[in-house]
């Protein structure tokens, strides 16, 4: 697979692919990131913290993140406050870091190789109760403002990976499960670890 140079963005959260991202930015480093990918129409990359905080505290732990995330594409900005910059941004392929260094303004930049993505299987008929109930989420939405939906079109409810995806976003799973969830290779096996938690939840409806 690829390799390619690019800024991270080490937070709190697991980014999933066709997932969506809002954050709020206004630390120079990222202001400057984020300003750069729009001009020059590049992803930066999420990465999980491990340790430290997602803003730099004077006397703080150093950062440390896991070594895999997810590439990310600003699809919208608005300004409200000078200094401070809402972002929204969808995920794109997954990626493993092959090497990375920070920078005198904080900012990480890396070299990371991109992981094929999940190949469309549909769902067999045993996990068919994860995508019913996904649906009835989506409906459930009707009276919301599409803008502000958790999961945003084109929705593949036939599609193992894009199914589990939603699921990990919108369950209360540990971070560290998400990730690990994120980095599994075979789709049908991430959805029946999902399915297994919504059944255990009461979610799926017989």
């Amino acid at each position: 697979m690829a390799t390619i140079s690019l800024p991270l963005f080490p937070l709190s959260t697991v980014l999933f692919p066709d997932g969506v991202l809002p954050l709020q930015v206004f630390e120079a480093r990222y202001l400057d990131m984020v300003s750069r990918c729009l001009t020059e129409d590049t992803p930066f990359g999420v990465v999980l913290l491990t340790q430290g905080h997602e803003v730099r505290a004077r006397g703080g732990a150093p950062e440390r993140f896991v070594e895999s995330g997810t590439l990310a594409t600003v699809c919208d900005t608005t300004a409200t406050t000078p200094g401070l910059l809402q972002v929204v941004c969808r995920g794109g392929a997954r990626f493993e870091v092959k090497s990375s260094q920070q920078r005198l303004n904080g900012l990480w930049m890396a070299e990371v190789e991109l992981v094929e993505d999940d190949h469309p299987v549909r769902i067999p008929a045993e996990l068919q109760g994860a995508s019913d109930a996904l649906d009835r989420v989506l409906a459930s939405l009707h009276d919301v403002p599409q803008e502000r939906w958790p999961v945003q079109p084109p929705f593949r409810l036939e599609d193992c990976g894009w199914v589990a995806n939603r699921w990990c976003e919108l369950l209360p799973l540990p971070n560290t499960q998400k990730h690990n969830m994120l980095m599994l290779d075979n789709p049908v096996i991430r959805l029946e670890l999902l399915h297994d938690v919504l059944d255990e939840h009461g979610l799926i409806t017989s």
